[in-house]
This record gives C-alpha cells, structure tokens and sequence, in this order.
C-alpha cells in the first residue's frame, strides 16, 4: 500500500502557490484494509476515504470506462492491482496529472512539469472526450491562470466534443458550478473566450454569444464590440475582489444588444428592458441563485438611468431607489451601484474618469431615509401613506440637492 498526493495540490505545489486542498490516491489497498486502518468510507460512485486524524480524502487508484452519455456516463474500476499511472491517465491535464510520493518526489508520467513551464493546458489522453465538463475546466483554468494557452490538439478535442453533442448533456447545476467558480477567477473573461473558441459558449450560454460582433456606438464605447465591452466590465468587477453577484451582474447586463436588430445597429434603444427579460431566461436555465438573478436583473434593467442620476428630477431618483429596494436592502444597493461602475470602467480609456453617480445616489438614499415613514404615516389617510411617504423623501432629496449649491 502507497500513498500519494495528487492533482491540483501538486501543481500548485510546482507553481509556489497556496495548497488549498489535498487530494490522496492509494495504490494496492482494498477498502477493507482501509477501513481496518481508521479511514472512513464516504464514495458514492468510486471508493473514497476520510483520513481518520487529517480528515483529508484518500481514494483507491482507478479507472474509468465510458458508458453512457454525459459526465456520469462511467463504469469505476477500482482494484489493488491499478497502477499510479493508470489513475493518472484518467486525468485531465497534464498539469494536474502528477503524483507526490511520501518521500516528495515528482511522480509525472505524462509530461506535466514541462507544460507547466511552457504554461500550456494539454489533455492527458483521449479519455479526455469522455467528459464534457472537462470542457468547462479547462475554460475555468484558463481564467485561474490567464498567461496559460490550451494547447491546439486539445483545443481541437473541445471542438469535437462540442460537435458530438456531448455538451448538451451537462446538467444546468453543474454546468453553473463552474461558470461561478470561474467568474471567481483571476481573469473571468479567458473562460467566456475559450468557451466561444470550442464552440461551447453558443450551445451553454447562446446570449452571451451572441454579444461578440455587434457594435456599439464608438463614442461611448471605444471598443465598439459589445462582446468585448462585456469581457471588460467582468474583468474589471474582479480585480476590484467584487462579490460572485456582482460579477455576474457585470458579465450579464447587455444581454439585450445581443437581440437588436442589425439595421438598427450600433444603437439599442431600449436594450435594458430586453437585457433584464433574457437574465431571466437565462438564470432560470441555468439554476442561477436567486442572489445573483435578482441583482442581475436589476443591473441589466436599470444600469442605464443610473449613469445619468445627475440630471433625474428628485422624484424619479426616489422612484429607481424604489425599483432596486434600496430602502430595504441598501447592502445590495451597493453591489447594484458597483456592478452598474463596472460597466462604466469596462470601456477604454474610462478606467480612472470620475464615476460621480454611484456617490450621488448614495447621498440621495442617505437623505431619503432620514425621512421618519411611520411619522409621515400617522399625519395622512391609510389610502395616502404610500404616496406621502414617497413626496416627503423626494422632497428630501431635493433639499439635499440644493445644499449641493
């Protein structure tokens, strides 16, 4: 019986990055001899173990047939007699598929250490095609490491899993595991850019898509591309360490450009309303949380009044403070203010312009709610409270403003 650690925690070992989590292969032991040494049993699918003091997991060396459709299309083999490499081989990439032995030496049959110095993502073999999520890691990774390309024969094999149909088999859950561990990612914008180059993001995510070609008037937007806009703004969201919410608020926000007409281009009058429609369409598909939904359709309905808070009347700034329940949840109100900056900076040439409409309705939410509604409730009839209460905050937005000189 041998133990090795294995997987991303090796890799990150190699890279000089923080070992979150460690992953433990065991090679010539029967799961009766681990339980006979303390380890837990906790596998459903293959023989999976809990380390007794550590609690860390150790799984018996196996492989994997395919036999169905789908990522849990496999027929497990796990037996004393499998061999570190052939565990090893079931892998992904190659940069995952090393092996630190219990004297720490680099176990690497399949050439990871060179790939991780040429910085490249390879599939470790054509098991690879029988996983269409692997698809979707391999587009996470490239958002975790963005100075990594994946290599052409791999980039190749996506393609043809794409055009197999495979990917229509992923389930909507895990399909959104990993768009969220992505957007969580240093550069969420390379996973979107390596899905669409496989094909994968026309047949996960057709809205967002759809987004790359069409243009934008340039005198607002530099890069004219709505696909490249999006890609900014989601970048931007995450170099400033914002909330998954705010991320996805920030990748989905046009949707709606990606269904004007072409004769009308490169305006999208009206594209909010549109945008907020298919963020709705689009989480429900995916079993987006409600969290993320309900921010994101905020954020596509309204990011565009929100850039021109300045010049509203009192009342209608009253009114969109209404629309996003600032007044019941100004935590949230903040991430919809920094969501609708994201799409301000994801623009050329924007990244350090002044931004004063976030500030201003921060202020004019202070001010309205310096407003007492249970006060304004008992001077009026029950029929009036909702109406009072709303002209005494937009009255006291506009007295905020006038002391702004």
């Amino acid at each position: 019986m041998k133990t090795y650690v294995v997987g991303g925690a090796v890799r990150d070992l190699l890279l000089g990055l923080p070992v979150q989590d460690r992953d433990h292969v065991v090679v010539g032991a029967t799961p009766e001899e681990m339980a006979a040494r303390g380890f837990r049993p906790v596998g459903q699918d293959f023989p999976v173990f809990l380390h007794p003091q550590t609690h860390e997991e150790y799984a018996l060396a196996r492989t994997e047939r395919k036999s169905g459709h789908g990522y849990k299309g496999f027929t497990v083999y796990a037996s004393p007699e499998v061999t570190l490499e052939e565990d090893l081989r079931r892998r992904d990439l190659t940069i995952n598929a090393m092996a630190l032995d219990e004297a720490g030496g680099i176990v690497d049959p399949y050439g990871g250490q060179a790939d991780l110095k040429a910085k490249i993502f390879r599939h470790v073999s054509e098991a690879f095609a029988e996983d269409p999520v692997r698809i979707l890691r391999v587009a996470r990774f490239a958002a975790r490491f963005p100075d990594f390309a994946v290599a052409a024969e791999t980039l190749a094999l996506m393609k043809e899993i794409v055009e197999a149909g495979e990917a229509d088999a992923l389930v909507p859950e895990r399909v959104w595991q990993e768009l969220s561990r992505g957007l969580m990612e240093r550069q969420p914008s390379r996973m979107f850019l390596v899905l669409r180059e496989c094909g994968a993001l026309a047949k996960l995510f057709p809205e967002i898509d759809r987004l790359f070609g069409v243009p934008q008037p340039p005198e607002h937007h530099p890069e004219i591309d709505t696909g490249a806009h999006v890609m900014l703004v989601v970048d931007w969201a995450a170099r400033q360490g914002y909330s998954l919410a705010v991320r996805f608020a920030a990748l989905t926000h046009d949707l709606g450009k990606g269904a004007t007409p072409p004769e009308l281009w490169p305006r999208h009058v009206g594209h909010e309303a549109k945008s907020a429609e298919l963020v709705r369409a689009l989480s429900e598909r995916s079993r987006v949380p409600a969290d993320c939904r309900d921010l994101a359709v905020a954020v596509a309905r309204e990011h565009g009044i929100v850039h021109r808070a300045l010049e509203l009347r009192p009342g209608t700034v009253v009114e969109l403070l209404e629309r996003v329940d600032a007044f019941r949840r100004p935590q949230r109100f903040d991430e919809f203010l920094q969501a609708c900056e994201c799409d301000f900076r994801g623009r050329p040439g924007y990244q350090n312009r002044p931004f004063p409409a976030a500030g201003h309705l921060r202020q004019a939410l202070q001010a309205a709610l310096g407003i007492d509604a249970g006060a304004v409730a008992k001077r009026v009839e029950p029929a009036r409270i909702r109406e009072a209460v709303f002209q005494a905050r937009a009255e006291a937005v506009a007295i905020w403003r006038q002391g702004l000189g």
